[in-house]
């Protein structure tokens, strides 16, 4: 069983960054993709961004040039860096560790963006 661990939710005014981050507790971690998704009130989960074992990024086009994906192989880490933050990015945020047909979830991590 795969365990995510997420943290670096918080408060920020509008224009602030903020930086999440996500430890995975098995070494499987360095031969999946990892992402980042966000759920607001009344709103479906939608994908923020993804980063493949080999490094490759991907981003919603809401977040394109604010938000960067990064990893950490040797720390079984993933990070979000959020920039120029809006309050439309108000959301819970989620980690999740994609290997094959399985998806594993972290409990998610408030961001609220204070306008």
């Amino acid at each position: 069983q795969v365990q995510l661990v997420e943290s670096g939710g918080g408060l920020v005014q509008a224009g602030g960054s903020l930086t999440l981050s996500c430890a995975a507790s098995r070494s499987i971690f360095s031969i999946s993709a990892m992402g980042w998704y966000r759920q607001a009130p009344g709103k479906q989960r939608e994908l923020v961004s993804i980063i493949s074992s080999g490094g490759t990024t991907n981003y919603a086009d809401s977040v394109k040039g604010r938000f960067t994906i990064s990893r950490d192989n040797a720390k079984n880490t993933v990070y979000l860096q959020m920039n120029k933050l809006k309050p439309e990015d108000t959301a819970v945020y989620y980690c999740v560790l994609r290997r094959l047909a399985n998806d594993y979830w972290g409990q998610g991590t408030q961001v609220t963006v204070s306008s």
